[in-house]
Order: C-alpha cells, then sequence, then structure tokens
C-alpha cells in the first residue's frame, strides 16, 4: 500500500493506519457523534448528512493547525482567501461520498480487521510497544467518545480505505509513460550564448515630464502606501511582574548552592586511549607500561599511531561510555589506568591534562539568582493579575492607566502596517509582535478586544488610530518611478537587441562574430538541466534553451537587467536503466499521480450520481464564528 498523506488515496488510508482520527479527536476535543443530534445541515450527499457540528470541528481543527504551523493568529477572513472553508466541506463531502459508495456495493470490514487497526495504532501503545487498554480507554474518556462509536466510525474508515486501494491503489503504469517522464527529467542539453548587459543598451536620457507621468499613471496600483495602524500594547509576563529586590540573600544563597554547577565549567580531561582485541592484551600491555614501558610505545606495538591515541577532552557527562568515564575521571594527570572493559571492548587510559572545575562566587551571579527566583514566584501571579485586568478592562478603564496601576510597560506604536514594519521598513518593537499584528489588523478602533495568550502570559491590546491604504503621489516616489522608468528602457532596449541579434544568428552569422562586435566572451554552458540555473543563466533562461531546438537560436532573460543570446548545441538523454531507484521512483510517481485522476474522476461521477447540495447559509455560519 502507498505511504500514507502523500496522495489523494493515501490521505483516505491514513485516516486508518496512523491513527489520524482519534488523535485529532484527542488534540481537538470533538465531540461523540454518535451522542449529539445535529442543530443543522451543511450539506447532503445522497442519504447522507453533513452537519454544522462536523464542519465547524473540521474546520477549526484546520484552522488551528495553520495557526501553529505560522505561528500566529489566523482571521476568518484570512481563512476565506486561502479557501479554507471550501477545502473542509469538499473534504468531507469526499469522504460522505466514498461512505455512500461503500454502502451501495455492501463492502464491510470484519471485526477481526477493526480490531487490529486499534491494536496496531501507535497512539494505543504502552511503553513496552504493546497495546495499553488503559490508554485506549483514557483517549476516550478524554473526548466523551464511546467505545462503540469510536469502532463504528474505525470500521468506515477502514471500509472507504479499501475502496480506495482498490480503485487506485496499484495502477499498472505504461512503459510509455515512464519513457517519456525519464526523458524529461533526465534530458541534458548545452548551447553557446553571450550576455548583453546593461551598458549595451546605450545612453538613456532623463525621461521628460510627460514620459513619467504617463509611466506612473499606467503602473499606479503599484506605488501604494499600505495601510497603518496606531496600536497601544501591554504584555504581562513573569518578567515583567517579577520582583528580583524582594528576594532575601539567604533564600539567594540557598538556590546558588543547589545549583553551583550551572554557574560555571565542570572539570574537563583530555583523554588517550589504547584500544585492544582482548582483556588478556589489555593486561599484558598494562604490565609492560608498570615494568617501565612508554604509553606510546606500547600503541606503537598496537599499531595505533601518534594522533591516534587521542580520544578528545570532554566533561565527565560528556563522554559516550560511562565505564571509561569513571576510570578516566579517577586518574590523576598523566596517570595511566588499569585496563577498562568499555563498550566496545578492553581499553587503557592516560589523561594528559586536567582543566579544574571553575565556579562564579555568589556575588558575581547573586543578580541573576535573585531573577530566576523572582520570575518562579511571579509565575504563580499571572492568573491572578490576568482576572484583575480583565475586570478593570470590563470598568472601561483605559490600557494606558491599567498599565500604570499594575506597573507593566505600555508600549505604543504610532503607525505599523501588515508585516508590523514602521513607514521606514524596520520591524516595529513590540511583544509578540506577529500575534499582535493579524490580531490588531483583524480588529478596529474602540474594540474590546480578548487579550492574547501567548507562552509566556497575556498580551492586551487597542487599535488607536488606522491610515487607510492610498496612492502615493508622483512627488513621493518620483526617484523610484525614474529608476523604474530608466530600468524598463533598458530592457526594451535589450529585448529589442536580443531579438535582432537572434534573427542573424538564424540567418546564418556565428555566434562568435556576433559576440565579438559587442566584445562579449561566448561561453558554453554544458550539463543544463530543465529549471536548474547554471553559470550565467537563470532558471527561466534554460528552459527556454530547452524549449528550442537543436542547432537554433534564442533569446531570454538571465537577470532583471540582462539578457543572453544563445544557440543550441546538443541534447543528449542517457537510455533508461531496467532497474534502479530512479525507475522506481518514476513509477511510483506517476502511479500516484495516475491513482489520483482515477480516484478523482470516481468521486465526480460517484457525486454527480448521488447528488450534493450545500447549504452556503449553513456553511457560513458553521465556518465564520470567531477566530481560532
Amino acid at each position: 500500500m502507498r505511504k500514507a498523506g502523500q496522495t489523494l488515496v493515501g490521505k483516505i488510508i491514513a485516516t486508518v493506519f496512523f491513527g489520524a482520527l482519534i488523535v485529532s479527536f484527542a488534540i481537538w476535543g470533538i465531540g461523540d457523534i454518535f451522542r449529539t443530534r445535529p442543530e443543522s445541515t451543511v450539506a447532503e450527499v445522497g442519504k447522507t448528512e453533513i452537519t454544522v457540528n462536523q464542519v465547524r470541528n473540521a474546520y477549526t481543527n484546520q484552522l488551528q493547525q495553520l495557526g501553529r504551523q505560522f505561528r500566529t493568529v489566523i482571521t476568518p477572513e484570512q481563512a476565506r482567501m486561502l479557501g479554507l472553508d471550501q477545502q473542509v466541506i469538499n473534504s468531507l463531502i469526499t469522504e460522505a461520498v466514498m461512505t455512500e459508495e461503500v454502502k451501495g456495493l455492501g463492502l464491510s470490514v470484519s471485526d477481526e480487521l477493526v480490531a487490529r487497526s486499534i491494536m496496531d495504532n501507535p497512539a494505543f501503545k504502552g511503553t513496552d510497544g504493546q497495546f495499553n487498554r488503559a490508554l485506549f480507554d483514557q483517549a476516550l474518556r478524554n473526548v466523551g467518545l464511546s467505545e462503540a462509536g469510536f469502532v463504528q466510525e474505525q470500521r468506515a474508515a477502514m471500509a472507504r480505505a479499501h475502496l480506495a486501494d482498490a480503485l487506485a491503489g496499484n495502477v499498472t503504469v505504461p512503459a510509455a509513460a515512464k519513457d517519456a517522464m525519464h526523458r524529461y527529467a533526465s534530458e541534458r542539453r548545452s548551447a553557446s550564448y553571450f550576455v548583453l548587459t546593461p551598458a549595451m543598451a546605450g545612453d538613456i536620457l532623463a525621461p521628460t515630464a510627460e514620459q513619467l507621468q504617463s509611466f506612473y499613471e499606467e503602473r499606479k496600483a503599484t506605488y501604494r502606501a499600505p495601510e497603518y495602524r496606531a496600536v497601544t500594547v501591554m504584555a504581562l509576563d513573569a518578567a515583567a511582574i517579577a520582583k528580583p529586590d524582594d528576594v532575601s540573600e539567604a533564600d539567594a544563597r540557598q538556590r546558588y548552592e543547589q545549583q553551583k554547577a550551572k554557574y560555571g565549567q565542570p572539570e574537563r580531561r583530555t583523554i588517550q586511549q589504547i584500544p585492544f582485541t582482548s582483556l588478556e592484551d589489555a593486561q599484558a600491555a598494562a604490565a609492560k607500561i608498570k615494568d617501565g614501558a612508554t604509553f606510546e610505545s606500547v600503541a606503537a606495538e598496537r599499531g595505533v599511531s601518534t594522533t591516534g591515541l587521542e580520544l578528545g577532552t570532554f566533561a565527565k557527562s560528556e563522554m559516550l561510555d560511562p565505564t571509561v568515564a569513571e576510570a578516566a575521571f579517577g586518574l590523576p594527570e598523566n596517570g595511566v589506568s588499569e585496563p577498562v572493559q568499555g563498550r566496545f571492548g578492553p581499553v587503557l587510559l592516560r589523561v594528559t591534562q586536567i582543566q579544574p572545575e571553575s565556579v562564579r562566587a555568589f556575588e558575581e551571579v547573586a543578580a541573576e539568582v535573585r531573577s530566576e527566583i523572582a520570575r518562579e514566584r511571579a509565575q504563580s501571579q499571572i492568573e491572578r493579575i490576568h482576572d484583575e485586568i480583565e475586570d478593570l478592562r470590563a470598568g472601561a478603564k483605559p490600557l494606558a492607566d491599567i498599565a500604570k496601576e499594575k506597573g507593566l510597560a505600555l508600549v505604543q506604536i504610532p503607525a505599523m502596517d501588515a508585516q508590523g514594519q514602521d513607514k521606514a521598513g524596520n520591524p516595529v518593537t513590540v511583544p509578540e509582535r506577529d500575534a499582535v499584528t493579524k490580531a490588531a489588523f483583524a480588529s478596529d478602533i474602540g474594540v474590546d478586544n480578548e487579550a492574547l495568550r501567548v507562552a509566556t502570559g497575556y498580551v492586551w491590546f487597542d487599535v488607536t488610530g488606522i491610515e487607510p491604504s492610498r496612492e502615493k503621489t508622483l512627488d513621493e516616489v518620483r526617484d523610484q518611478v525614474t529608476k523604474e522608468w530608466r530600468d524598463d528602457q533598458v530592457s526594451q532596449r535589450l529585448s529589442e537587441k536580443a531579438r535582432e541579434l537572434t534573427e542573424r544568428l538564424e540567418k546564418g552569422e556565428t555566434i562568435e562574430a556576433l559576440a565579438q562586435e559587442l566584445n562579449a566572451p561566448v561561453k558554453t554552458g554544458t550539463d543544463l538541466a530543465r529549471n536548474a540555473a547554471k553559470d550565467d543563466l537563470s532558471a527561466e533562461a534554460v528552459n527556454r534553451i530547452f524549449a528550442t531546438p537543436v542547432g537554433k537560436a534564442g533569446h531570454a532573460a538571465t537577470t532583471a537587467d540582462s539578457r543572453a543570446v544563445y544557440k543550441v548545441a546538443t541534447a543528449t538523454v542517457p537510455p533508461l536503466p531496467s532497474t534502479s531507484q530512479q525507475v522506481e521512483n518514476i513509477e511510483n510517481q506517476l502511479r500516484n499521480g495516475m491513482g489520483d485522476d482515477l480516484l478523482n474522476q470516481y468521486i465526480a461521477q460517484a457525486r454527480q450520481d448521488l447528488g450534493v447540495t450545500i447549504n452556503q447559509q449553513a456553511l457560513r455560519q458553521a465556518t465564520g464564528s470567531g477566530e481560532f
């Protein structure tokens, strides 16, 4: 069976074989669909109904996943721009179509297979790797799911997966398709070319007022100032309310003594090692050293070079083998150990240098220790202070007054755009900038915003001003427009010159003669591959070379202000090997794509046969209830 999650078939199958169903229930708290009666219906697929609750739960799940992925607040407006609501409802409709088809075909899954899928689910296995009944029961209790309900849904999911795999799970890939993909991926080309630079465009006079105005008018929409918002922000976290001065010296000294190693460097030792194949050999070598032989001479007899002796410099905790570490850190400097039975065999050890432990005095770290204790104590007060602030906010007390009363810092941002930048294009300095920016642009002036829950505490904000987006005047962007006008003139001239040179190449002139006229070096691009830039050639230029027949000429942009004129020399394709990892990858890619096409066609026809209706008002109700 194909790897779940990479294809449409895989996404259907993954529900069963990777335990996605119960994991998502456990994380997101979806209620037992077998206990509650839906309030209304968003869609009907044949005789299957998709309820508002089902859509809302799936939508919330996806919205929260996006929020974690981008580490910011995703608003409903942004989600709709991404088409999340349509993705969710289409996914649920696809699942309902497969359910109806399973019923129509009379497919079922045995109790034995369902039980095995649950027993093999990693979410229900203990530390010993075996199914743990207590974990299973706890997971169901945590989200209010009945065992019968979960088993019923698991059975249905497995039946859908089996149908999908039967339809498209083992497609035979035609040899012609493999050969075509191999040719596309493996073809290599070479071409001769020279580059037209901006200097070859000639002198470009300054634009007239009319030319500049016309250029500006044609592109006016690109010269817009973004919307800016003025925001006042107040953060509550342990660091903001910590009071290091309240920590007594006795408490600070006690913490220092408990964590003394934290404020210094542990002892480190430089260690040499001679490995042996048997304990007897190690004992014989140790006896030689006791009789006067040097550590180096014994190592040389074992074929160990001087550099090979060096194991390295380590703290005791950094050594891989605890037995070797214990022996090495029990030796005096330049001392040689007795034979040590290490993890990888017997060894003799010698310590050549000892770097003593060094710990900073209490007086040096007292401020750091007090701050750490104060932050820990303050952590327990965050929820209480949060509730007090919320009470003050409910009483319409301004954020500035609350900050003053609670001794919290108030940050006032006069203007920031939707990317969290000021008018100069610099990132604004504000607590939890990304989250605050997203939330502020989803709010408005005068709105009583909910506090943002962040990893370290809470952040409150008020939008105090909005400067709408507007078109900048020509005077505001004159320098930018002038530069872009000149760049456009250079591009036009180079494009026209490249076209003329290409026509001359096609008429029989040599690329060397044309390049000499321009005093440009002729270069050769070899081993060119599709979609890959090389040397002076951009990926776009390389793709143009692949679109040009061998022996023909062309031209393409290499950078924003240069163009390459080229002539294709060769095109080669290595033979398709009968067995290799590359062939297997090609076949799997084609099989997955063809399988998805088959399944999509099947689902599309089944949707048409079953009939699908969507209640757009109910869909908006399910997906427009606020931020998550």
